[in-house]
């Protein structure tokens, strides 16, 4: 029986549209793809989310990835709350499975400026019954820390538990603490496997794909 519904945040309750940013301060997709390998692209992106380095020693380093365009990367990096947009069906998906009885908690990868600018986006929250940004634990998903963090943060039962996630990797790693998942394609698609799970839903009806 399923209890509890975990969600990531990114490209699953909001979306992450990195490209859009950077294409909203006029480059064109050759600027847009070099500045995407100098920061989103780049193997140090994860460190914004898990909160360790400094901001100002991140954005230093990302400006030495690609020094000639170091101006542009300040940039597009300087306010970034254009970059998340909440999806129209959070909320009320959100609201209509606890209305149901269920516990509904977020696990995400998500920087401290992110959460800062993005805040009108991320107004879902308060809807839910808590959860864990990665910025705040030090740790990113798929670390088994911070799996472990939530299971004993809410005292939660891995069995009766299910993640939605993107990512393939994140997904492997909560399966190895026993809780189920379901890899995030569309709303639609997402509704569907939650009640094929024995998740008692009735959001399917306006279940729309992304």
């Amino acid at each position: 029986m399923i209890t509890t519904i975990i969600f990531d945040i990114g490209n699953v309750l909001a979306d992450f549209n990195w490209k859009k940013h950077y294409e909203s301060f006029g480059y064109d997709e050759a600027m847009v793809e070099r500045l995407a390998r100098a920061t989103v692209k780049s193997p140090l992106w994860n460190e914004t989310d898990r909160g360790v380095i400094p901001r100002e020693e991140l954005m230093r380093r990302f400006a030495e990835n690609d020094p000639e365009i170091a101006e542009d990367i300040y940039r597009v990096l300087g306010d970034v709350r254009t970059m998340v947009t909440r999806s129209e069906y959070a909320i009320p998906w959100i609201r209509e499975l606890k209305s149901r009885g269920y516990r509904v908690l977020y696990l995400s990868n998500f920087g401290e400026k992110a959460k800062k600018d993005c805040a009108e986006a991320l107004d879902f929250l308060p809807y839910m019954d808590g959860g864990i940004l990665s910025y705040r634990e030090k740790v990113i998903k798929p670390m088994p820390e911070i799996y472990e963090r939530l299971i004993e943060r809410y005292g939660l039962t891995p069995e009766e538990c299910v993640f939605l996630d993107d990512t393939q990797a994140n997904l492997d790693a909560a399966e190895r603490f026993g809780i189920h998942t379901i890899r995030f394609q569309g709303l639609a698609q997402a509704v569907e496997e939650l009640c094929g799970l024995g998740v008692d839903t009735h959001f399917r009806h306006n279940a729309q794909k992304k």
